[in-house]
């Protein structure tokens, strides 16, 4: 037996929801630098297409078997990145969406605590009011629905650990998983006028839409440095949805006429959205060196993939 096979001595980096879209870019921009020694967690089978990390199947919920894991493992790094992110099914589902959010998080952040391991957690635009954006970092929040409230609950709760932490807040993220599992604003507006069909965009609703590449790259960098605290990671062009389906028409000369204007009085659904958000993003250039692509950019990318997927 050859006991001088050479160690790794990159540090550990364990991620959750690697089936996600978040996960998705976290692990595909992790493998390609080379960095760390990658342990990508997700629910079920590992859906992605790419070599060159571990993949583990692990319940969030299942408090022993994170125990488990993360004390088996010792990872340098955690990026916890799953959640349950669907608003309406959150307030119609609360219990679900505590356990997710809350319990989960709290089961993880604990075993990271034990190992002295970096904690990043992934949070979301939507613990504010929406009464004014774009936000910093230092704005009072203040959820205007329980997915919201969860996500908040589970800052409170990182913000205590005794180990080094940082929370990566984000709004409105975009983005094509390899196999095309999910919508977003670019593929429901440019599939919907290509069919030749009229859409309602709302106007009075404002966001800092982000790439999934973008905040991928973020999450990367404050694991790179180190960082800790709080920091806004998204795009930093205040948009409405409206003003993007205008752009989506325009980037691939489709029919404009089709986007009708209105606001969200219109639609009912179960959870309240926050009217105004949107995140200055001073902090985590300075720090950080984040720099996120343009809202066109994001579309010019978003294009190629579609044709790479479909190929």
């Amino acid at each position: 037996m050859d006991t001088n096979i050479p160690m790794s001595n990159k540090k550990k980096l364990f991620l959750t929801g690697a089936n996600g879209l978040l996960g998705q870019k976290l692990v595909s921009q992790l493998v390609e630098a080379g960095e760390f020694e990658v342990f990508a967690s997700g629910r079920g089978e590992c859906r992605l297409p790419e070599g060159g990390f571990t993949y583990i199947s692990l319940d969030l919920e299942d408090a022993n078997a994170v125990k488990e894991a993360i004390q088996g493992l010792s990872p340098d790094v955690i990026i916890h990145g799953a959640a349950m992110t669907h608003v309406d099914q959150c307030e119609l589902n609360q219990d679900a969406c505590y356990q997710a959010n809350v319990v989960a998080t709290e089961t993880l952040a604990k075993a990271a605590e034990a190992i002295g391991a970096h904690f990043i957690f992934v949070s979301t635009d939507f613990i504010f009011s929406g009464e004014e954006g774009p936000l910093a970092e230092d704005a009072i929040p203040a959820p205007v629905n329980y997915y919201g409230e969860t996500k908040e609950e589970a800052e409170k709760l990182v913000m205590n650990l005794k180990t080094p932490w940082a929370i990566a807040r984000t709004v409105l993220v975009f983005g094509i998983a390899h196999d095309l599992s999910r919508s977003n604003i670019v593929l429901w507006v440019k599939g919907s006028l290509e069919a030749g069909k009229e859409i309602q965009v709302v106007d009075d609703q404002f966001r800092t839409p982000t790439l999934a590449e973008d905040l991928a790259a973020g999450c990367i960098l404050i694991a790179k440095k180190g960082a800790t605290g709080i920091y806004h990671i998204s795009g930093d062009e205040l948009m409405t949805p409206y003003q993007m389906a205008l752009e989506v028409a325009d980037y691939f000369d489709l029919n404009k006429d089709l986007i009708k204007r209105t606001d969200s009085t219109k639609f009912t659904q179960p959870a309240k959205r926050p009217l105004k958000t949107g995140f200055i993003i001073e902090k985590a250039r300075k720090e950080l060196g984040f720099e996120p692509k343009t809202f066109r950019t994001a579309i010019g990318i978003l294009s190629k993939q579609i044709i790479l997927a479909r190929s």
